[in-house]
């Protein structure tokens, strides 16, 4: 059955050109020219291009590529690791939402204490090296408004109090975690005027259900990862094209 490229593309819901470029970018097997030089996609470029679409939202498009390519090639070996890698560092991603659970909920109990936090004032640079981060993060932490630190008179060097310290570790464990800036903020907003931890777990919750959304989309991604590898070694044998 030919198939030309707006039947794949109406198909898996793209552009044409999008098409091109995923067969450019070896996401679907080479396709022959006909003797006017169209290309001639048949049912195999269909399925490479559903399975694609299907692994990227879990995988991500790079991985997802990587994977593609590794099936053309007939590679079954490199694909299962890429997919057995992603899993892992989901894994990792929700053992460090666990650990940074923990470890933030011993911080923000820090607000609700009626002791007042102490502690040294902490330059930008000794900040910095104590959360083991660069100092331009924690400008750009300043200039997005989760960092108030004040400013020595004369020098107007940043120093960082007990409790810019504090907001620092909090944030550097969301980011970590991969929150965003418009996820942190209002974490720091609520503990610092009531010592509300509810924004907290709201965020937490909210990574942890992202988590599973990766896992379910990754599921999905590798059921037609399945069945294209089935059709390309219908007897579990060498790799054929089919034609």
């Amino acid at each position: 059955m030919g198939l030309r490229p707006v039947d794949l593309a109406r198909q898996a819901g793209v552009s044409t050109q999008l098409v091109r470029n995923y067969e450019a970018a070896g996401i679907l097997p080479p396709a022959p020219r006909s003797d006017t030089g169209y290309r001639q996609y048949g049912p195999e470029h269909l399925s490479a291009l559903l399975t694609y679409r299907a692994l990227a939202p879990g995988f991500g498009a790079e991985v997802a590529t990587d994977i593609m390519r590794a099936v053309h090639n007939g590679d079954e070996a490199l694909a299962y690791r890429l997919v057995d890698a992603a899993h892992a560092a989901l894994h990792e991603q929700r053992l460090a939402t666990d650990a940074a659970n923990d470890a933030l909920a011993a911080l923000a109990a820090e607000y609700v204490d009626d002791q007042p936090v102490t502690g040294p004032s902490l330059l930008v640079g000794e900040l910095a090296h104590r959360l083991g981060v660069r100092t331009s993060a924690l400008r750009v932490w300043e200039a997005a408004g989760l960092l108030a630190p004040s400013r020595e008179p004369g020098t107007k060097y940043r120093r960082y109090g007990p409790e810019a310290v504090r907001d620092a570790r909090i944030i550097y464990m969301l980011r970590q975690g991969r929150y965003y800036f418009e996820q942190i903020k209002p974490v720091l907003d609520g503990l610092r005027r009531t010592g509300s931890t509810d924004a907290l777990r709201t965020a937490i919750a909210e990574r942890r259900a992202a988590h599973d959304h990766q896992t379910k989309a990754m599921l999905y991604g590798a059921a037609l990862l399945h069945q294209l590898i089935n059709e390309k070694t219908p007897q579990g044998g060498e790799v054929v094209e089919r034609r």
